[in-house]
């Protein structure tokens, strides 16, 4: 073999500093005049030599790593490597045999190049990260990273001893995207990407498109395939039959990795399906399951957004979870998080040496409340990022609903801004015009291509038609957003506010229990009783009561009955549904021997849950609670002023006009013969369910026998019954 030109001096000091952007051009086989010239960067290695079919030349040694020859041929062969470092501590040379990297096309085709510059690449993750495949009829995996601002990018693993020198990616084009397919990695391996910013300094990145991560603290990307086989197929059929505003809608919120501290998905899934499905919730929440550094942001700090946390298994252990819920009947919701990301300097912060995922403002990047930094929504390929990860959660984990953390914080420019610290937008207005756009294409691409799945904002402004279709505009000249639902926060607070009061001075706060319905057709409304309301001294929800332990619970039971009735949709922390005193800790989870036999008060906290099965049960039996919450048809005021009462009486109708009554007594006393108005098409009202039944720990005070309407007139109506209304309770009734 004869000896190679050698590299300019220019080339070989950017290779060598990870600096090139087509070291493909340098590297591997390549035709000439003279013959097929093949050059290898190895640094460490004591002599390098070329193995193909009847071939077999050692390569020239060059200095710095290089090692390079001339072959006597046409066209450049299909060949691997043979590579001889020093052996350990006196032992015998080792000799490794692989592929060249750099003998391969591009992996990436123009069609993926295309979409990601258009930024309309709705399958991202198919096109970026970790990939194993074959190609060229080897089997490997492709490695791609979007990095516009890098001078060059190298690939570091376990399967290179964490030194790139010898693994810088190819740049493809104007595109921004680096790419290098290296045989024989596959599955398992753990990789980062050194990157060479703009000022010649390196950086070292997990993968932003990574589908599988280190258990935290380690920040590794890992190289994963999914070999899970769905079970799913017949929920996956049914889901969107129905719109999930015309459907029961029943969620319990859990925190999986303190539900029951220490289980892994695959043991949280042989629990929490039986749980969920024996309380009759009809989904779960899950809190953020994406990758997070830090335990006690509880999720809400995103570093992996494609790569369920390791901490408790694999992303098919995650698939597994997902799969035994829907099994159980369970739909599965989880919180994302496309507000903001932490300045971890592994992961997204000025990715490549400047701002790329975040706003190149300084001021409009850094998000004032939680020392984060917020996504650039302008830029096409961050968006796309963003929109391509909503889907992927839908798709690859057969995610049912995606809540939207901090939506207010992503609309408003001035939020949590002082005057001075924000600018206003091209009309001169504080909304975020990106941002709107972003949410805006991310509804509508989930909903066009995941049919069944539902969207949920956490939004606590007044802004115009979160849950409006995108093509609707509004009084303010904005479309909606394209939400399917929206958290009610202003009822969650000034319900759970009313609910604070001692009863005697509830008269006075009787409109915050009545206000809702002012507004409440406004959007689709989902009721709230989160996390958020449990933790940083708020208190548990029977904490928040007022009275001694018999009156908390009972005002908490009184509670849960009014929550259920009222038009919307319900959500509850983990924890609330068996009156947990304690506020919510990340750390311990729920405190479950709360119900344990030999704890004295256990009885009381069985109640409670007892309470809430059966309010899913008959919720889940009457179309009346769940048909018609957006429309104003659904519901009647029978009385909403009986202020010096403390109570609050209304129907619900469904469909076809079957109703049912709901009254809530929040005094402390018994009302007898408490007359209600009624509509007289229904000859007898039997009642359905009584918070204060002694099965929930109350004092049984029922009305036993049916409530046939009298010809006595009461609040509009011709016919009335006078009903026993129990202490801090919630009756409902429905028609005989």
């Amino acid at each position: 073999m004869r000896p190679a030109k050698p590299l300019t001096g220019a080339d070989r000091e950017r290779l060598l500093n990870g600096a090139h952007h087509e070291p493909h051009a340098l590297l591997g086989g390549h035709l000439t005049r003279s013959g097929v010239v093949i050059r290898v960067l190895r640094p460490y290695a004591l002599s390098v030599t070329v193995l193909g079919k009847g071939l077999r030349a050692e390569l020239h040694e060059e200095g710095d790593g290089f090692f390079s020859g001339v072959l006597p041929m046409r066209q450049v062969p299909e060949y691997s490597l043979q590579v001889r470092y020093e052996g350990n501590e006196g032992n015998a040379d080792n000799t490794v045999e692989f592929g060249d990297p750099y003998r391969f096309l591009p992996s990436l085709g123009e069609l993926d190049l295309h979409l990601i510059g258009e930024g309309r690449h709705e399958e991202l993750w198919g096109a970026l990260g970790a990939l194993p495949m074959n190609h060229q009829g080897v089997a490997g995996t492709r490695f791609t990273v979007w990095a516009p601002n890098a001078q060059g990018v190298r690939l570091v693993g376990d399967f290179n001893h964490w030194d790139g020198t010898a693994f810088p990616l190819r740049s493809l084009g104007s595109s921004g995207v680096w790419e290098l397919f290296v045989p024989e990695v596959g599955e398992g391996a753990l990789y980062k990407f050194d990157i060479t910013r703009p000022d010649g300094s390196h950086t070292v990145r997990s993968d932003p498109m990574a589908r599988r991560t280190e258990v935290p603290p380690a920040n590794a990307s890992v190289v994963t395939v999914s070999r899970h086989v769905w079970g799913d197929g017949e929920w996956m059929a049914q889901r969107g039959e129905r719109p999930v505003h015309e459907a029961p809608f029943s969620v319990y919120e859990v925190h999986l990795a303190s539900w029951r501290p220490g289980l892994s998905y695959r043991q949280l899934a042989e629990q929490l399906p039986r749980y969920v499905r024996d309380l009759g919730f009809t989904h779960v929440e899950f809190m953020p399951v994406a990758e997070h550094p830090f335990g006690g942001s509880w999720g809400y700090q995103v570093t992996g957004f494609y790569a369920p946390t390791a901490r408790m298994g694999s992303p098919d252990d995650f698939r597994h979870l997902v799969d035994a819920l829907h099994r159980a009947g369970i739909g599965v919701i989880m919180d994302w998080v496309p507000a903001h990301f932490p300045r971890d300097d592994w992961a997204l912060a000025e990715f490549d040496g400047r701002p790329l995922y975040e706003h190149t403002d300084p001021a409009r990047a850094a998000h004032p409340d939680w020392g984060t930094l917020e996504f650039d929504y302008g830029r096409k390929e961050v968006r796309n990022f963003l929109v391509a990860n909503a889907v992927y959660w839908c798709e690859e984990f057969h995610i049912d609903g995606l809540r939207v953390d901090a939506v207010a914080s992503m609309l408003y420019l001035d939020y949590s801004r002082e005057h001075g610290q924000w600018s206003p937008n091209e009309h001169g207005g504080r909304e975020n015009l990106d941002a709107v756009a972003f949410l805006q294409e991310m509804n509508a691409t989930v909903y066009r291509r995941c049919p069944g799945v539902v969207t949920i904002a956490e939004e606590s402004t007044a802004w115009d038609g979160v849950t409006r279709a995108t093509h609707h505009v509004g009084p303010a000249g904005f479309g909606g957003l394209g939400f399917g639902l929206k958290w009610n926060m202003g009822w969650m607070h000034d319900s759970l506010g009313y609910a604070a009061h001692e009863p005697v001075h509830r008269k006075y706060h009787h409109n915050e229990m009545t206000f809702s319905m002012v507004y409440a057709y406004s959007e689709n409304y989902v009721l709230p009783i989160s996390h958020d309301e449990v933790v940083h001294g708020k208190q548990a929800l029977v904490s928040k009561m007022p009275g001694d332990w018999w009156q908390r619970r009972a005002n908490h039971r009184a509670y849960l009955g009014f929550m259920w009735a009222h038009p919307g949709k319900q959500l509850l922390f983990m924890g609330q549904e068996f009156a947990q005193g304690a506020e919510w800790s990340h750390e311990h989870g729920p405190e479950w021997w709360l119900m344990d036999e030999t704890y004295h008060s256990a009885g009381d906290h069985r109640g409670v849950r007892d309470l809430v099965r059966e309010l899913n049960a008959v919720y889940a039996a009457t179309p009346a609670l769940w048909q018609r919450d957006t429309v104003p048809e659904g519901f009647a005021w029978v009385d909403g002023g009986a202020a010096e009462d403390n109570v609050f009486a209304f129907l619900r109708f469904d469909a076809h006009g079957g109703p049912l009554l709901a009254v809530s007594n929040f005094s402390p006393v018994v009302r007898n013969e408490y007359r209600l108005g009624v509509p007289p098409v229904v000859s007898a009202w039997a009642e359905v369910l009584n918070t204060d039944a002694a099965r929930f720990g109350g004092g049984d005070v029922r009305n036993v026998e049916p409530l046939k309407p009298e010809p006595v007139g009461a609040h509009g109506h011709r016919t009335s019954i006078p009903l026993t209304l129990p202490p801090l309770a919630t009756v409902w009734l429905k028609p005989m």
